[in-house]
């Protein structure tokens, strides 16, 4: 916005402000009167990034066909309605949409907007780039997307975000409520969304403001302040939206003109007003003034409001005044009153009977993984940029920061958004990935000191998904050899299996020291080459050239933080092999039973049941029958239904089953089976449209489970949600244990509510939660987990059994507002088919009381799996590379295996961020969820640390001045101080030891400056 189309918004507005001055003068300068009802009024505009239109297209107002929705009028308009009085008041929150305004502005207005902020009459609350999701995000994504605005608004306007804003999520996280709200210095988080039958019960008790702790490791010491809104984020009832085009009526105070009808809208005020104060506690209530995309003319809205609050306060009955979520949150403090305890979550959310929004946990399966790879790629990404030195010209990897940030919205992973808007979603991933690759490619050509004139390239592949890697299929009989990097992004040394496709089977694998590594060669099967050959067309625009005819297996042992390399050159070369695969083909009958595995664990299958496997772990003396089913739920259609209650489609949101029908193999189904060194591999085809791998890798005692489905048939006209069941014979009594974001895991009791008596009217839908990282069911002896590889929903429907949603495809709307079917296809040539979606679980039991090791280091390696990068060799002539392995850390150092490391990034201003994180909850693990220390140095070899300084989570602010604001609240039935026993907490870094202490769940933030020798230049931070 410019100066000269700002001074005309001021000539406007003073001229509408002399007409009125002519009959009155609106007195808005009220505030807090103790003894009196308090009406705090709070304007805002709820504007998500991305949901009917693509974040720009709501930042311009394009394709208006759609949604009237121009976020840019939304904060042009409104610095001058702030300016025409200086107590109005506004809240701000998605910053994805505030920083492209900001960088269009002025000088001029910057100041003024600077100004309206540190005056509190525009307050920037939450702070991060989106509202995000709380089910489908990983808790990673979320520090990471509210760190990215938290630090532009510390860096712009020296201010600190107070307040957690999530009023349009679908059911909230604990994750939530400690992590990114207490942890980042939140004094207070609220949101629009809970359980219909739990917002009734809370209504009755007074207790929609709750303490709500939501870790049981931290305790009291990451509690906060929440408020559930009585309905939801819009103003209250009676009629007070006052956009141009809104249908409320306006305050009409002018004697001289029709309608008259000042009592009439304060009666309607204050009634609002009243009704409200009989479900909160304190003289203190909140009136949300604004809904989705409001405030497109500032003026109009203020001008309303303005008279209310001048009108309400002569009526004398309330006090109403302009405020914010902060003033709100200070007056319930000061009231000093004990508040409600509310532990674990808020899942899972319905709104009305037969309404339960558990089908987004898994609605674009296919965006969710892409989403956490990406989410994965980045971690990995900023370490290497650190390591090389981050670029000032670039590229670097903002591009992809921003993308996965704007991904964590409520209607982006979570899969609620149209189709165009998913497209774009993953576009700008798309985008992102391109420079972030750069980034990747030239930190490691840096890091192997590889030799500029032999123009050595390293090359990745983002498409393994679906089988192509066209930096693996090269040909390697004319005189070639391919390098293989295998990065590792964890703190630990790894041992693990990669798997290539390749064009011929007369290869072998060397390290970097000329030892031959035993490799495998896995045939390339008939579901891998439907599943390539369609997607490589519809990504490319034609068929692949190269057909692979197997995938070479091999096993990679890599240091911490750093990577080794490997080379793959044909077989005659270097007299070294790689062992191929022994194949059997069995019909149902043609053989009762057999065997795969290696090592300690053994699978035992029966090839007339199918799908019972006899699983045994020869070290642990674990033996546990289980079964493995595909079913379908008929997506509900209640297209004839009549009220009430209100019609529930099955859609996007809503997951509403209509009878559950199992998925059988068709006919005489051959079962595959592939037995070799280093994995054993079981391959069923369901049925036409849905296949399976159960394999066991050398050295491993899980079992992975990789599926293919889709196209998911509609012929039938009824929409399906696809589902797999894990089946054990555990006794575990209608109870199992679901994540939170990939952190903490919660006990889930079907059927059942902690906080309130549940009425049960969907016995399926109303027991699935979000699974970021892993479900798992125990009973006295044993303990049965499973781990995915992106978020899905999930349950236990009948005791032993786990069962997950893989994929959805349905024909009608669920009328939440996307108003669009959620039927994702592909399309080749103008043929579109179903989405097919590939993806993989994890599953193993352990004792009792020994599966979280596995579920925590395991879980670790699939959301950071190694980041591989090809290079081509000519063969005689000399290496490329000077550098064939490294170490970002000291050699002789890992992190302890209870701690990950979150975050290795270097910021633009020089400094490192460094986040780490204690892996164990209290008592999970007998051994590690102890307390346990990092040694900063070893962290940082050959470089001195010059100064370490502890932030809030999201490294806004230091975490002493942010522990020294913390608000601390009463809670019911406890003494003043909260628990008796606070939370242990790691000790103040010592700066001569270095050393950091982490206790059970504890994440901290540092920045660190190295002070580097002035040998070195920026950005050759570190030498291989």
């Amino acid at each position: 916005m410019d100066l000269s189309k700002f001074l005309c918004w001021v000539v406007l507005l003073l001229g509408i402000s002399l007409v009125e001055s002519k009959y009155m003068v609106y007195n808005t300068s009220h505030t807090i009167v103790p003894g009196k009802l308090n009406v705090h009024v709070v304007p805002h505009s709820h504007d998500d990034v991305g949901w009917l239109k693509t974040v720009d297209q709501y930042y311009v107002g394009s394709n208006n066909s759609i949604q009237v929705a121009c976020v840019q009028n939304v904060l042009d308009s409104l610095v001058p309605a702030l300016l025409a009085d200086k107590n109005r008041k506004f809240i701000y929150v998605e910053q994805a949409f505030f920083q492209r305004w900001w960088n269009e502005q002025s000088e001029t207005i910057k100041r003024i907007v600077k100004d309206l902020i540190h005056s509190g009459q525009l307050e920037l609350i939450n702070g991060g780039m989106c509202m995000h999701d709380e089910a489908a995000p990983h808790y990673i994504d979320m520090i990471d997307q509210t760190t990215l605005g938290h630090r532009f608004i510390i860096r712009e306007f020296n201010v600190t975000p107070r307040i957690g804003w999530q009023i349009d999520p679908f059911g909230h996280s604990a994750v939530q409520a400690y992590l990114l709200g207490a942890e980042v210095g939140f004094d207070s988080v609220f949101f629009g969304r809970i359980d219909y039958q739990d917002r009734e019960k809370r209504k009755k008790e007074k207790s929609l403001e709750v303490i709500w702790r939501g870790s049981k490791s931290l305790g009291s010491s990451s509690q906060i302040f929440a408020g559930a809104f009585p309905k939801n984020y819009e103003p209250p009832p009676g009629g007070f939206y006052y956009e141009i085009n809104d249908d409320s009526p306006v305050v009409q105070d002018d004697p001289d003109l029709f309608d008259y009808n000042v009592q009439e809208r304060v009666n309607a005020f204050v009634s609002a007003a009243l009704d409200q104060a009989n479900i909160t506690r304190t003289d203190h209530i909140m009136f949300t003034m604004g809904t989705d995309f409001r405030y497109q003319y500032a003026h109009s809205w203020f001008r309303q409001m303005d008279k209310l609050i001048h009108y309400v306060n002569l009526d004398g009955r309330v006090n109403a005044f302009y405020s914010t979520p902060s003033i709100y949150t200070d007056a319930k403090h000061a009231a000093n009153e004990a508040w409600p305890l509310k532990t674990e979550d808020y899942f899972p959310y319905a709104d009305r009977i037969n309404a339960y929004w558990t089908g987004y946990f898994t609605s674009r399966p296919a965006l969710k993984r892409y989403v956490r790879v990406m989410s994965a790629y980045y971690l990995a990404a900023r370490q290497l940029e650190f390591f090389k030195g981050r670029s000032e010209k670039g590229p670097t990897t903002d591009s992809l920061a921003d993308a996965l940030a704007i991904a964590q919205h409520h209607d982006a992973v979570s899969g609620t958004s149209k189709q165009h808007v998913a497209d774009d979603y993953a576009k700008r991933l798309a985008i992102g990935y391109v420079e972030a690759e750069s980034v990747v490619a030239t930190s490691l050509a840096h890091l192997t000191k590889a030799d500029p004139a032999l123009n050595p390239t390293f090359q990745q592949c983002l498409l393994l998904n679906i089988s192509y890697c066209p930096s693996s299929e090269i040909n390697l009989s004319d005189g070639k050899s391919l390098i293989i990097l295998a990065y590792n992004p964890l703190g630990w040394k790894r041992v693990d299996i990669v798997r290539l496709p390749v064009v011929g089977g007369d290869v072998a694998v060397h390290d970097s020291e000329g030892h031959e590594i035993e490799s495998q060669l896995v045939p390339f099967t008939d579901e891998y080459m439907a599943l390539r050959n369609y997607h490589v067309e519809a990504y490319l625009g034609q068929s692949p050239t190269q057909v692979p005819k197997y995938w070479l297996v091999f096993s990679v042992t890599v240091p911490p933080l750093g990577f080794t390399t490997y080379t793959i050159s044909t077989a005659k070369k270097t007299g070294g092999y790689a062992s191929k695969s022994y194949v059997s083909r069995l019909q149902k009958g043609e053989q009762s039973k057999f065997d795969v595995g290696h090592g300690h664990l053994k699978l035992s299958f029966s090839t007339d049941q199918g799908t019972e496997i006899n699983y045994v772990n020869s070290r642990t003396s674990m033996t546990e029958p289980v079964k493995q089913t595909y079913s379908y739920y008929s997506a509900y259609n209640a297209t004839n239904d009549k009220e009430p209650p209100t019609p529930q489609n099955s859609g996007a949101y809503v997951f509403r089953p209509n009878g559950t029908f199992p998925i059988k193999p068709e006919g005489q189904v051959p079962v595959t089976v592939i037995r070799g060194p280093l994995v054993d591999e079981v391959h069923q085809q369901i049925n036409p449209w849905i296949s399976q791998i159960n394999r066991v890798y050398k050295g491993k005692e899980h079992v992975e489970v990789e599926f293919i489905v889709g196209n998911i048939p509609i012929d039938d006209g009824i929409g399906k949600e696809v589902v797999t069941q894990i089946s054990s014979s555990l006794k575990s009594n209608k109870t199992f244990y679901t994540d939170s974001s990939g952190r903490d895991y919660i006990k889930r009791i079907r059927d059942y509510r902690s906080d309130w008596k549940l009425e049960v009217n969907q016995p399926v839908a109303g027991n699935y939660y979000p699974i970021n990282h892993g479900i798992y069911l125990q009973d006295s002896k044993k303990e049965f987990s499973v781990m995915v590889d992106r978020a899905f929903g999930g349950s236990s429907i009948v005791d032993g059994q786990v069962e997950l949603m893989l994929h959805r495809r349905l024909l009608l709307d669920d009328s939440r507002g996307v108003a669009e079917n959620l039927n994702e296809t592909v399309c080749v040539q103008d043929k579109c088919t179903g989405l097919t979606i590939q993806g993989k679980y994890y599953y193993r039991i352990d004792p009792y009381g020994e599966g979280a090791k596995w579920r925590r280091t395991f879980g670790q390696e699939i959301y950071s799996p190694l980041l591989l990068a090809f290079a081509e060799q000519d063969d005689g002539k000399p290496m490329s590379f000077g550098a064939a392995s490294f170490s970002g850390i000291d050699p002789s150092y890992s992190l302890p295996e209870n701690v990950a490391l979150l975050t290795l990034q270097e910021l633009d201003d020089g400094n490192v961020l460094l986040r780490l994180a204690h892996l164990y909850e209290v008592g999970e693990d007998k051994e590690l969820s102890g307390v346990t220390s990092v040694e900063l140095k070893k962290l940082f070899p050959r470089k001195k640390i010059g100064k370490v300084t502890e932030m809030s989570l999201s490294a806004n602010q230091e975490r002493s001045a942010m522990e020294k604001k913390r608000l601390v609240w009463k809670v019911e039935g406890e003494g003043s101080y909260g628990e008796e026993k606070k939370a242990k907490r790691g000790r103040e870094i010592d700066p001569r030891k270095l050393e950091m202490e982490l206790y059970p769940m504890e994440i901290r933030t540092v920045l660190i400056h190295l002070e580097l020798p002035s040998s070195h230049s920026r950005i050759n931070r570190f030498d291989a």
